[in-house]
């Protein structure tokens, strides 16, 4: 069994200065004190990070108190407001001005923190980052994008959109698709990612009409963008090694998204009742204890908790609702190391070119079917 790898190259290095991440630390199922012990457990990992904390300064000066190598690193900007998981985004967008989740964002968009970081109602974070951070020049629609557990060297894939849009039409797939490579290139350290299109068979005449049109879009731009476009691809292969970015809709990846996550939780329910059967199952547990747990390791949806929000001035990282302080961790992490990367500026100049690249994309497909190729 192929053990669990670090989903972003720890040499991404940009600088040598502090990198400050803006947490919401209200928005979460498990509430602040869950996100408090998550920062103090990546500030005993690393010593490069600091924390803008937003929320209830009693409650966090409190919280932040018990954790004394948050001591200097970590700094508390009051909110009084929280976004619950049942505020509609527009009512935030109109009245969620003193929330710790527009304070979060606000400091991005300042220029105080790099990245954000939020447990929070999903719909109200998108809202609140298109209006506060807006969209980079040329994006029709973000993307959610995040790692899926694969059979792939780096050991995973990255999946967009999971969420922030249900609907995307043949240019936004070609976005995504842009956007998708870069993070695999900055996430994942793949210098020509692989990108399938995810479809209801491989064969070129299926699918709806954006879809095809998609696959004529990403193909005619697949050499100029320095990837490799593997066509059609479908939900077995989406923790395959096909390839190694899958672009879809919204709608459809957050379906997937969803099922994935219940059929792992599923997994273990019975693989835990079978080894409970009978003393001479229970014995077995015993002898496959080292095993499972490197199973359970490497599909533990909180060591890879954060959708990393693409196509924004700005990078927003959505942490699990339900996190723990291993979950809330491991989105600093993923937060961290993007923002050493440069992954934003890298981002916005890759979307950039996509949108040249999608202006010339038919006349070069128009071009290929007149030469036969």
């Amino acid at each position: 069994m192929t053990a669990l790898k670090d989903p972003i190259p720890a040499d991404t290095r940009a600088s040598d200065q502090k990198i400050i991440i803006s947490v919401d630390a209200m928005g979460g199922d498990r509430g602040p004190a869950a996100v408090v012990a998550g920062i103090s457990r990546s500030a005993k990992k690393n010593d490069e990070i600091g924390f803008l904390l937003h929320g209830p300064k009693d409650t966090l000066e409190k919280l932040v108190a018990k954790r004394k190598n948050l001591a200097g690193r970590c700094e508390i900007r009051h909110a009084a407001d929280v976004v619950t998981m049942d505020d509609k985004p527009s009512q935030v967008m109109r009245h969620g001005k003193g929330t710790s989740m527009w304070s979060a964002i606000d400091a991005v968009r300042a220029g105080e923190a790099t990245v954000c970081v939020s447990c929070g109602n999903t719909g109200a974070l998108m809202a609140l980052s298109m209006v506060r951070l807006r969209k980079l020049p040329g994006v029709n629609r973000p993307a959610i994008a995040i790692l899926w557990p694969s059979r792939n060297p780096q050991g995973f894939n990255v999946m967009l959109d999971v969420g922030a849009d249900i609907r995307a039409d043949a240019q936004d797939l070609l976005q995504y698709a842009m956007m998708g490579s870069s993070y695999a290139r900055n996430g994942l350290g793949l210098t020509r990612p692989r990108v399938g299109l995810l479809n209801v068979g491989t064969e070129e005449h299926k699918g709806r009409a954006e879809l095809k049109e998609a696959h004529e879009l990403i193909a005619g731009v697949a050499d100029r963008a320095n990837i490799e476009f593997v066509g059609f691809v479908e939900g077995g292969d989406i923790p395959g090694d096909k390839c190694d970015v899958i672009v879809t809709d919204g709608f459809t990846g957050n379906v997937a998204l969803k099922t994935g996550e219940g059929t792992a939780s599923l997994i273990g329910d019975l693989l835990k009742g079978a080894f409970q059967f009978s003393p001479l199952s229970r014995l077995a547990a015993v002898l496959a204890f080292t095993s499972m747990q490197r199973l359970k390791k490497r599909i533990d949806p909180r060591r890879v908790n954060g959708g990393v929000f693409l196509g924004l001035n700005g990078t927003v990282v959505k942490s699990h609702g339900s996190a723990d302080a291993m979950g809330v961790s491991a989105a600093v992490k993923l937060a961290f190391q993007l923002a050493r990367s440069g992954f934003s500026d890298k981002l916005a100049a890759r979307v950039a070119s996509a949108t040249t690249l999608a202006q010339d994309a038919p006349k070069s497909a128009d071009t290929a079917s007149q030469n036969g190729k």
